[in-house]
C-alpha cells in the first residue's frame, strides 16, 4: 500500500521491457537483470551498468529511469530485480511487498537550489524558511526583504520569481521536502514530507535535465536539482543553504560527507535514515542516501547470486567513479556494513 503523498501509478512499461529483454537474454543463455526508479542517480548507474556489462558478458544489467515512487511500486509487486530511489519505504510498504525488501545505500547525494537571476554575483544564500516561502508562493520577487537580509551586498533585481518544481513521485522532491519540513513549520504544516508535494505555485519539470533547462532558460527562475547535474552544466547559479548550526554552506564532497558523519551514530541497521538538516558546523543540510531496493529473497537463487555480484562490484570498484559523476562515495566504515548486507543475498 502507498502511504499518504505517494501516488502510485500502475504502468506496464517496465514489465514489457523486462519481458522483451529476458527473451533476448534467454536465447543467448545470459542472465538479464533489470532495475528501475530514480532519475537522480541515472548518470552514475548508467556508467556502472555499461562498465559492468563489459566485464561480465554472462550477466547483463539494464536500468530504466522511471521515478522513485514508480520504482518502489514495481519492486514491491515483484516486477524487476531491483529498484532505486531516495524515499525510505515505510513499515507498511515493507510488510505488504511481495518479498522482503532491503535498502542498500550506494552513494550520498545532495539537492541544491539553482536559479537564474541577472546581475547576481557569487552564490546566493538561502535559509530553510526563505526557500519554503518561495516554494509556497509567499515570497514572489527576488528583491523581497527576506532574501535581501541574508544576502547583504547583492544587487537583487525587482524581478518576479518563477518557481520550477519536479513532477510527482520524485526522490528529489522527497529530500527537498524532508529538509523544508525540518526547517520551516509553515512548510511542515501545509505540505509536509512527501515525494509528491501539492505545489501551490510554479511550473513542473519531469526529469533533472528538464529542471536544468527550464531554470537556465527562464529569467527569474528557481528550482532544485542533484549536485551532479550542476557539475556538467554551470549555466545556472547554485545556492548556499543555511544548516542547523546557522552557517550558510555550499554543497561539496566535504560538506556532504560531513552531514553523514554528523548522523553516523544514529543510522539504523536497515539504513533507513534521514540525513537532512543534521547538526554539524560544516555539514550541508540537504543530503540523503540514494538506495537500491533489493528483494532479500528470490524464487531464483541464480538471479540472486548474479545481483549480489553486481552490487558487490558497484560498491567496491564502481564507487571509484562516483565522485567524477558528482556523487559522494560511501565512507569506508559504512561500505563494510552495506557489503555485509549484500552478502546475505547469496
Amino acid at each position: 500500500m502507498a502511504s499518504p503523498g505517494r501516488k502510485m501509478a500502475v504502468w506496464p512499461v517496465v514489465a514489457l521491457f523486462i519481458f522483451g529483454f529476458s527473451l533476448i537474454a534467454n536465447s543467448q543463455n545470459i542472465i538479464a537483470l533489470v532495475g528501475s526508479g530514480s532519475n537522480l542517480p541515472t548518470p552514475l548507474y548508467s556508467h556502472w551498468v555499461e562498465e559492468y556489462n563489459k566485464l561480465s558478458p554472462g550477466v547483463q544489467v539494464r536500468y530504466l529511469s522511471t521515478g522513485t515512487v514508480k520504482g518502489m511500486e514495481d519492486i514491491s509487486r515483484g516486477v524487476g530485480d531491483f529498484a532505486a530511489g531516495e524515499v525510505p519505504m515505510n513499515d507498511e510498504e515493507l510488510k505488504t511487498a511481495k518479498f522482503p525488501i532491503l535498502h542498500i545505500p550506494t552513494v550520498l547525494v545532495a539537492i541544491v537550489p539553482i536559479y537564474h537571476v541577472p546581475g547576481v554575483k557569487g552564490n546566493l544564500r538561502f535559509s530553510g524558511p526563505v526557500l519554503a516561502d518561495i516554494f509556497l508562493g509567499s515570497i514572489r520577487n527576488w528583491d523581497d526583504p527576506m532574501i535581501k537580509e541574508i544576502n547583504p551586498g547583492q544587487a537583487l533585481p525587482h524581478l518576479e520569481i518563477t518557481v520550477v518544481h519536479r513532477t510527482e513521485g520524485k526522490g528529489s522532491n522527497y529530500i527537498f521536502a524532508d529538509f523544508l519540513s525540518k526547517a520551516s513549520s509553515k512548510w511542515r504544516s501545509q505540505i509536509g514530507k512527501t515525494p509528491s508535494p501539492a505545489w501551490p505555485v510554479g511550473i513542473s519539470a519531469n526529469r533533472g535535465e528538464d529542471m536544468m533547462e527550464k531554470v537556465k532558460n527562464t529569467s527569474g527562475a528557481i528550482g532544485y536539482i542533484e549536485l551532479g547535474f550542476t557539475i556538467t552544466d554551470n549555466s545556472v547559479g547554485v545556492g548556499h543553504v543555511q544548516n542547523a548550526s546557522g552557517k550558510f554552506v555550499g554543497a561539496s564532497q566535504a560538506s556532504i560527507a560531513n552531514a553523514y558523519r554528523s548522523a553516523e551514530k544514529s543510522i539504523p541497521a536497515d539504513f533507513r535514515a534521514s540525513l537532512t538538516n543534521v547538526s554539524g558546523n560544516d555539514a550541508y543540510p540537504i543530503v540523503s542516501f540514494t538506495w537500491l531496493y533489493v528483494p532479500e529473497k528470490s524464487s531464483d537463487p541464480e538471479r540472486s547470486r548474479a545481483l549480489a555480484h553486481f552490487l558487490e562490484w558497484a560498491l567496491s570498484m564502481g564507487e571509484q567513479s562516483a565522485e567524477q559523476h558528482g556523487y559522494t562515495p560511501l565512507p569506508a566504515s559504512l561500505t563494510t556494513k552495506v557489503l555485509a548486507k549484500v552478502h546475505s543475498l547469496h
